[in-house]
């Protein structure tokens, strides 16, 4: 598996498995099997209430821990013991014991939401004492993220954002290189959206290579160095997740994925004042 490196030196691999919106008494099965394919790399998160199913599933693979990259999420902390810091660091304890681990290879706040300075002086804790590998974020856009960075001893080793043919983050992935902050993509296929998986563009070049459109867009995203955790429940469709690194995409089928881009989300209406400061009927992958 092709992997990068972390600003701390931490390697991870590029391509990994996601349970977002995958139903709790479906995600074990589901993991079991992913690692079976051959994922080394999973992503869970406390928002999405199956963080159990993943160590049941990790702890029946009988795959060595070092084997595993694994990563979960910390959730909007409003303090309800006067001490978001204090909570955080009992978040954290909470996700370790519903994934049966004793450290985590990645950790990261879900959304640049509530009193996040104070989550991120409670992760620099979590990091520095070794039970979690790398910290990072979710969500953040490039004010908030340089604004972390600025004002605090450690930076983000990850921004993990949505990311996808029709919202391709180009000038974000920049700024993050500059900065040395890997960026990972959630969404990579938009949830279908904007018809992606049978969009003419894509669909031409996966012919051209005998792949799927999904091949072609994990293969565009992880050629642009982007760290992508698609999910499936289906075992075919894992397998073929993985089977992207056969071929590569040429400078012009890139400058033809390019055009898709419409440089905005297919989630969030960044216009909406309400959406901003509350996320209602949000996604929170």
């Amino acid at each position: 598996m092709q992997t990068v490196t972390l600003n701390n030196g931490v390697t991870m691999p590029i391509l990994g498995f996601g349970v977002f919106q995958i139903p709790d008494d479906q995600t074990q099965a589901a993991v079991e099997a992913a690692l079976e394919a051959g994922y080394r790399h999973l992503d869970t998160a406390a928002s999405y209430g199956n963080e159990e199913a993943v160590g049941a599933a990790i702890a029946a693979s009988a795959i060595p821990r070092d084997e595993l990259f694994v990563t979960t999420k910390l959730w909007i902390q409003h303090g309800p013991t006067g001490s978001v810091e204090d909570d955080t660091l009992r978040a954290f304890d909470a996700s370790l014991r519903r994934l049966g681990l004793d450290h985590l290879d990645l950790y990261l706040i879900h959304q640049p939401l509530g009193d996040y300075y104070s989550e991120w002086r409670a992760m620099q804790k979590l990091y520095a004492e070794g039970r979690a590998r790398a910290i990072g974020v979710s969500n953040f856009h490039p004010d908030r993220l340089v604004d972390l960075i600025e004002h605090n001893e450690i930076p983000p080793a990850v921004n993990q954002i949505e990311t996808h043919p029709f919202h391709q983050r180009v000038a974000d992935q920049e700024l993050m290189t500059e900065r040395g902050v890997q960026i990972e993509s959630w969404g990579p296929f938009a949830e279908g959206r904007n018809n992606l998986f049978t969009d003419p563009v894509l669909t031409a070049i996966g012919n051209d290579h005998g792949k799927s459109v999904a091949q072609v867009v994990l293969r565009w995203l992880v050629q642009r160095g982007v760290v992508v955790i698609p999910k499936s429940v289906r075992p075919d469709r894992m397998a073929q997740n993985l089977d992207i690194f056969d071929f590569a995409l040429t400078d012009d089928q890139l400058k033809q994925i390019a055009t898709l881009d419409t440089g905005d989300s297919l989630f969030f209406d960044h216009r909406d004042p309400a959406m901003v400061s509350a996320l209602g009927g949000r996604r929170i992958d």
